[in-house]
């Protein structure tokens, strides 16, 4: 765990104690416990001979809850599947689609897809009745699957906070409750809808997180800096702990390249959201276009409320057949696209939420070997060094221009990148970390009186 910083500390650059902010420098000393890691992860990994996470005689039982799309969201999927291949029964309470169907299975956990969700609240009261409507639903959903069969284990993922609360008879019960932030309510809620961190609604949402994790037996917080926020203000520092969305090895898989076209092709997978940047890299790719004009610029995503502003960007810019704005793709299928591209850009801002929340889409592009500009944000800057990725300016288009110039043009830097990047990712996947993650769920449930 990381020691005590300021956001200060991360922004001058000074030296911060954090057991992940090291270079590839630290490898061979970090070795020890990398082993340590792997080895633990290796006798969890459901091969033959695990022993499964047990009450007593009978294996446990959770449930993820999640107000989002379980089929396509990797860290929801990640945590029940682990959990479901060491023998554990899984259920997930989550939002589904109009093709899917309403119950199933799905490798191994039952899914309950309880809500749709069409992404287009442009209002405040209109994005909060729709988690209350999944609020109410899943409350009742829990009641009705726990009276079946009682919960051990309830693992809920935010945002909002206040859908921990939907576990309260669980929790009477004696079940268990985690509560995963993944994006820090008071400050997404402040980027999403420009609100000021001094008026009434954001001190309500921060008293609400201090209830949310009251109510929780567990915190798991997206990122270090985001851990000392919530410690700082909200949570006992003993029940609070930082799990980073890993790449899940099982999903990424190099399988070599199937390009052979002369083209560059720069990459963002992701949401198309404003404080993702992406009218930042299109405007910075404009700077460029006519330098490269190999290079194409992939932006693979249908969800944001930035899609309409891209859409009217792209022609504006007159960059019709060099940037293009794919659909959104299954997430087994974006480890190709990934492999298959030359060179990730993820063109963050720096104002607001932006500046903490951290983008798995680094480590991703790190695992699959392509080389990555990130801005010069406080979580990039906690997280990697020059040695690893290139950075740029936040928000400063010729700054991103001039890092795509360089690394299309100089193939020696983009093999250092890969080279570097790829030692230290290693020890940033899911296979490596999973064992701590069981660790914490054994040591819930035997703190409940029951013995593995």
């Amino acid at each position: 765990m990381p020691s005590r910083f300021s956001l200060a500390d991360v922004s001058e650059k000074k030296t911060v104690s954090c057991p992940v902010h090291q270079s590839i420098l630290d490898a061979e000393s970090d070795r020890s416990v990398k082993s340590d890691l792997a080895r633990r992860a290796s006798t969890r990994s459901g091969t033959e001979g695990s022993e499964p996470v047990r009450f007593g005689s009978s294996p446990m039982k959770a449930c993820m809850v999640a107000y989002t799309g379980y089929d396509s969201d990797n860290r929801v999927r990640r945590y029940a599947e682990t959990l479901a291949k060491q023998g554990c029964r899984v259920d997930a309470i989550a939002l589904g689609g109009s093709e899917l169907a309403p119950r199933g299975v799905l490798n191994g956990v039952q899914v309950f897809r309880i809500q749709h969700r069409i992404r287009n609240e442009k209002s405040k009261f209109a994005y909060l009745g729709k988690l209350l409507l999944f609020f109410i639903r899943s409350m009742f959903l829990l009641m009705r699957e726990h009276m079946k069969e009682p919960y051990d284990l309830i693992h809920v993922h935010t945002v909002p906070d206040f859908e921990v609360f939907a576990a309260w008879y669980p929790k009477l019960s004696g079940a268990k409750i985690i509560l995963d932030i993944h994006d820090i309510l008071p400050e997404f809620y402040a980027s999403k809808f420009n609100a000021s961190p001094n008026s009434i609604i954001f001190k309500l949402l921060v008293a609400m997180e201090r209830m949310s994790t009251a109510f929780s037996d567990h915190v798991i917080a997206a990122n270090h800096i985001w851990e000392e926020r919530l410690k700082d203000r909200s949570v006992d520092s003993a029940k609070c702990t930082t799990f980073l969305n890993y790449p899940d090895t099982d999903v990424f898989k190099r399988q070599g390249r199937n390009r052979n076209d002369k083209k560059f092709v720069l990459l963002y997978p992701g949401s198309i959201n404003h404080h993702q940047g992406l009218d930042i890299g299109i405007r910075a790719f404009a700077l460029i276009k006519d330098q490269v004009p190999n290079a194409e610029f992939h932006i693979y995503g249908t969800n944001g409320d930035q899609l309409s502003l891209l859409r009217g960007l792209i022609p504006d810019l007159g960059l019709e057949g060099r940037v293009y704005l794919k659909d959104s793709i299954p997430f087994d299928k974006i480890p190709s696209v990934i492999e298959n591209a030359d060179l990730g850009i993820v063109p963050k801002r720096k104002s607001g939420f932006g500046n903490e929340a951290f983008s798995t889409k680094i480590l991703e592009f790190m695992y699959m070997n392509v080389p990555v500009i990130v801005p010069n944000t406080a979580i990039d800057i906690y997280y990697f060094n020059e040695s690893v990725v290139k950075f740029f300016q936040a928000e400063d288009e010729q700054s991103l221009a001039d890092a795509m110039l360089l690394l299309i043009n100089n193939a020696e830097l983009r093999k250092s990148l890969v080279r570097n990047a790829s030692d230290f990712v290693r020890r940033y996947t899911w296979d490596v970390n999973q064992g701590s993650y069981l660790d914490l769920v054994e040591s819930l449930v035997h703190r409940n009186g029951h013995q593995a």
